[in-house]
């Protein structure tokens, strides 16, 4: 009870906030690289390469389990190494610098001054085959998480099961020292201090000789190198000394000392690729993300994934305006200079903007793009003193993100505002579904086998089976690039820029419409999808769109059955036709009555009366898409109810995506440009939904 109120208390100050030092101690094994004194220099230091920290649980005398995030380990410049944790000049046996590897391990290497008693016994230990171990000092610089027992968290590249007492995760530690000592903690780690004797019968030349006999100048190699270099060495020493093997352990294979360029030239592959990936890392990240850079570097992203995390900042960075202030109004927001924009744009103001913030707006709608980009910068301490059109006037007026977000908010009401005024048959007809990614995702129909079945006594329910059916569904990304070019600067024309923005709503909305009807005009006649197998295709010269065709076509739709050999009881609800059949469509759709022969002049019911609803979409017949008819016609069900056509969207955004893009730098080009892109797909979904007639023989 005592030591769990103990511990109650410790949790309480630790997770308050209280800034505690304390030891991390790793189990490591430590390698000393220094020649015997009769083959050089006596006083010259030692290497000394420590595997400090492997990532996992270690246990700490006064915290009991703890897990130290190495990404969040502070260790800049080089660290202090001691015998012990004692904080003494006798104590300090030299320093090493630290990293981090592969977001996983903490790795230090440096050097053992050999002056020191201390360190000549560590080294003279090492060299008698003592495995010495290591321990890491550090300091809390936040608080830190308490994982409860069975909870897993993502930490060093690993997914970390706390046991039944939990475990404390540090994210952010200060590294004070790392100490060398005969016992640590954590068993994963290791600490090496290679003793390599020169003039010793049939041994390897020191590291320093082998490294420059392979071409490489010792002084100039980065830590990096000589960290790979040091365990290609170290593997070959290991491999020539390994003379005795216990019972039951297999030796390791001999590594020859000839084949030390071989393994060198794998390395350095592995580093060629690591360069040419953390060039394209900072390619993409540039001066403004070096935080995701950074993390992408460490953690072993590719361009790809850094690319989507530079996109995610931008969106979640778009800003806010300072207030500015101008002589004729006083203070003038955000929302008052985009409404005043949008205005000189000609854009459709009323419902996006109060009635204060458009009164205000109204004053500066004939400013121009100029002025508006000019009162920015003003607010923000500085004047556009260039002239108006140049790359310079343009470099720095949109040298602050305020401009650029304003602007770009512009352009997506303009695009918005286009998109919902086109016309769109694409929306009327098809179910609307969200991927999370744009992989091609597998769909099962649902239609079921089997039906309700008589309970028996025992209250046993039968199992209904779902069909076997199954379809793709995948997203893709669309785009262009929309931008404000000098010529339009100059003439202080945002009209221009604002024009293209809705003619990219518009193409949006054509871009879908052409993607679905593309693979609806593809079914063709009755080769696929629509069959006369699968009861939904009909062809001949009675099938062009009649009151006897029609019904023709109700029947089938109607006729349709599942997997199991029973009625779909699906109704339809949609006729539709290409832009040649319009009229039919709509006489039978809309007319009271039809008339017969007009010798017979006798009119009937028309019983087709507000049946369906007629949509006409003229990429039914468009010559550039495969397929395309004139004749053709198709009779459909409610979408929300049972869907023959399908559209994914990417996490379900139905709309366009405006983000600025940046300066143009090609020669021939000067403005800046916004990218927009639209994530989609198509499908045709159940075919029990549709009815397709060829409406000719």
């Amino acid at each position: 009870m005592a030591n769990r109120a103990r511990r109650r208390r410790r949790d309480r100050m630790i997770l308050a906030g209280a800034t505690v030092p304390f030891t991390l101690d790793a189990h490591a094994t430590v390698q000393i690289e220094a020649a015997a004194p009769e083959a050089g220099d006596a006083t010259a230091p030692a290497r000394v390469r420590i595997d400090a920290y492997s990532g996992g649980v270690m246990t700490v005398s006064n915290l009991g389990p703890v897990v130290v995030d190495v990404t969040g380990i502070d260790a800049e410049g080089r660290v202090v190494l001691l015998s012990g944790h004692e904080n003494t000049l006798t104590a300090t046996l030299g320093s090493a610098t630290v990293q981090v590897v592969d977001g996983q391990r903490l790795l230090a290497t440096g050097e053992i001054a050999r002056t020191n008693p201390i360190a000549a016994t560590a080294i003279d230990l090492s060299r008698a085959g003592v495995p010495l171990q290591a321990s890491i000092g550090a300091e809390p610089i936040e608080p830190p998480i308490r994982i409860r027992g069975g909870d897993t968290v993502t930490v060093n590249g690993r997914a970390i099961t706390a046991g039944p007492g939990g475990f404390l995760l540090y994210r952010r530690t200060r590294l004070r020292h790392i100490a060398i000592l005969p016992n640590g903690a954590d068993a994963r780690t290791s600490v090496s201090i290679a003793a390599a004797a020169a003039n010793q019968e049939g041994a390897n030349v020191d590291f320093q000789k082998w490294v420059e006999s392979l071409g490489y100048v010792y002084a100039d190699l980065t830590p990096e190198q000589t960290a790979v270099l040091q365990d290609v060495y170290d593997r070959i020493v290991a491999a020539e000394n390994a003379d005795d093997t216990a019972e039951g352990e297999t030796a390791p294979a001999p590594v020859a000392a000839a084949a030390a360029p071989e393994m060198v030239a794998a390395y350095r592959a592995e580093l060629a690729a690591e360069s040419t990936r953390v060039a394209a890392i900072r390619a993409v990240c540039g001066d403004r993300h070096c935080n995701i850079a950074a993390q992408a570097i460490t953690e072993g992203w590719d361009s790809a994934r850094t690319t989507s995390a530079v996109q995610e900042a931008v969106r979640a960075s778009r800003p806010r305006l300072p207030a500015i202030h101008t002589k004729e109004s006083g203070s003038v927001n955000t929302k008052i200079i985009e409404a005043s924009l949008c205005m000189a744009a000609g854009l459709d103001v009323e419902k996006s903007y109060n009635e204060e913030t458009l009164d205000r707006a109204s004053k500066f709608r004939r400013r121009g793009l100029r002025w508006h980009a000019e009162q920015i910068a003003a607010a923000k301490g500085h004047a556009i003193e260039a002239d108006p059109g140049t790359m310079e006037w343009i470099r720095a007026a949109f040298s602050t993100s305020e401009l650029s977000g304003v602007v770009g908010n512009v352009a997506n009401k303009a695009l918005q505002d286009a998109f919902a005024m086109a016309p769109s048959v694409a929306e009327q007809i098809t179910a609307t579904r969200s991927h999370a990614n744009f992989q091609p995702n597998t769909v099962y129909s649902l239609a079921l086998n089997g039906e309700l079945q008589p309970v028996a006594k025992d209250g046993e329910l039968k199992h209904l089976r779902m069909s076997e059916e199954s379809r793709t569904r995948q997203v893709e990304t669309r785009g262009a690039i929309l931008s404000i070019s000098r010529q339009d600067l100059i003439n202080d024309d945002l009209n221009a820029f604002a024009d293209n923005a809705k003619a990219l709503g518009r193409k949006a909305v054509h871009s879908r419409e052409k993607t679905l009807f593309a693979a609806l005009n593809a079914t063709a006649n009755g080769s696929s999808f629509f069959t006369s197998a699968r009861g939904n295709y009909f062809e001949g010269a009675a099938t062009n769109l009649q009151s006897s065709s029609l019904a023709t076509a109700v029947q089938m739709f109607r006729d349709q059955v599942g997997p199991d050999g029973l009625p779909v009881m699906v109704d339809p609800t949609i006729l539709l036709v290409p832009t040649a059949l319009e009229q039919a469509a709509k006489e039978l759709m809309n007319s009271q009555y039809v008339v017969g022969p007009t010798s017979a002049k006798t009119p009937s019911a028309n019983i087709w009366q507000g049946s369906f609803q007629p949509l006409v979409s003229p990429w039914l017949s468009n010559s550039t898409l495969t397929g395309a008819s004139s004749t053709a016609w198709y009779l459909l069900g409610n979408p929300a109810d049972l869907a023959a056509l399908e559209i994914a969207y990417l996490n379900g955004l139905q709309t366009p995506t405006v983000e600025f893009f940046g300066m143009d730098t090609t020669p021939d080009v000067l403005g800046v440009s916004w990218r927009v892109f639209w994530d989609f797909g198509v499908a045709l979904a159940e075919y029990r939904a549709g009815v397709k007639s060829k409406g000719a023989a």
